[in-house]
Formats: structure tokens, sequence, C-alpha cells
């Protein structure tokens, strides 16, 4: 999803314990726009054995957070049946994984109680929490930045109510 990779690479390089993101959107990608969606949508697959093939800055940046210690932890609220984009990224997952982020999905049905916000969210630290804003068709539109203390506070306790009821991603079965 856009927004400045040398903003958050700036952002996940300061951060010292933990990096949060909660994702909330069954889609985020119209078909045509993602060439690497396009292409599984058409049945093609991903190599895992040949890491050079799908291995990329953003698996390296999270690689490097993990290996210093900083956890990196992925929600994702979604809903059930999921779409084809959301069986994609549990299909891709793989590589999140495999650098080091933990990922847990939370199907929507078991979030009706949950004070979720508006917009998708990165927490670093206790110091800086961004929303990712989208439009009505799933396209990315900017970020917005805050460091007001009781909002991350808000944040991080929202992301901790779906981690604790979010299921693995080695447990979490699509259909």
């Amino acid at each position: 999803m856009p927004q400045s990779p040398s903003r958050f690479a700036e952002l996940l390089g300061q951060t010292r314990r933990y990096a949060l993101h909660l994702e909330t959107r069954d889609s985020y990608a119209v078909p045509g726009e993602s060439p690497r969606f396009d292409a599984w949508l058409s049945g093609e697959r991903t190599d895992w054995e040949d890491r050079a093939s799908w291995w990329g800055n953003w698996h390296t940046m999270v690689k490097d957070a993990t290996e210093r210690g900083v956890v990196v932890r992925r929600a994702r609220v979604v809903g059930e049946p999921v779409s084809d984009y959301i069986r994609w990224e549990h299909f891709i997952t793989y590589g999140n994984v495999a650098c080091g982020e933990e990922v847990r999905w939370l199907p929507r049905r078991r979030a009706s109680d949950l004070s979720l916000p508006g917009n998708d969210v990165w927490i670093f630290d206790d110091k800086v929490v961004q929303f990712n804003v989208f439009d009505g068709n799933s396209r990315w539109v900017h970020t917005d930045f805050a460091e007001d203390v009781d909002l991350i506070t808000r944040c991080t306790d929202m992301f901790e109510a779906v981690w604790e009821r979010a299921i693995p991603h080695d447990e979490y079965k699509i259909v």
C-alpha cells in the first residue's frame, strides 16, 4: 500500500521496542493495479524456495528491525468469506513471517464489540501513530501522523484487544 517509503523506513529505523500494524480493509488494490495480485489471480504462485524472486526492500527493512529486537506485529480484521485480495494476502504472508513479522487474523464478526479506528494504523513504540487513509475504491489517499500520547495509548490498547482475539497466521485457514 503506497506511502512515503523513506518516512516509513525512518520511523521503523527509530523504533526500539515494537511496531504494530492493524489492517481493517478487505481490499487494497483493484485488479489491474497490482501485477503481483493479477498474476496470482491468474494462477501464478510464488516459489518460496527462490527467495531472490520475492524478497524485497520491505522484507529487508523488517528483518533488520526484528534482528535488532523490535517486535513487529500485524493484525488483520477480515470479512468472511474472505475476498480474493485477502486470500492473496494470506498466501503472501509467508514473506512477512519469513522476515520476522508476527501476523494474526481476526474474523470481522468477532470484532463487533471492539472500538476500531476508521483507518488502518501503524504504531511505533509509544511515540508515533500513522494512519493510512483510503478512498471508497480502496486506493491509498494519504498518510496522517500523530504524536498525541492519549491517541497512541488508545490505538495501542485497541490493537492489543484485536491481537488477543486474533488467530495466529499458521492456524488461520481460508476455505
